[in-house]
């Protein structure tokens, strides 16, 4: 499954928000040292209910527009 994700990054509170071509997601962590992705990653895996191995960042990753890959079982 390919997800169209905005990520803003040091936001007060954690949640995605369903936009009509896209997913924004808040997420807490700094968009410094690759920390907002490794963050992203992990938020996505828990929300999916899949493992963090499983959720593949293909496009965008010094970029809050990204294109987010979650690979089935």
């Amino acid at each position: 499954m390919m997800l169209n994700v905005r990520v803003v990054p040091n936001a007060k509170q954690e949640r995605m928000v369903r936009e009509p071509e896209r997913l924004k997601v808040y997420l807490c962590a700094p968009a410094v040292e690759g920390k907002a992705n490794e963050r992203l990653v992990a938020f996505l895996a828990e929300t999916f209910r899949v493992k963090r191995r499983q959720v593949v960042i293909r496009h965008g990753l010094a970029s809050r527009n990204k294109l987010v890959e979650i690979l089935g079982p």
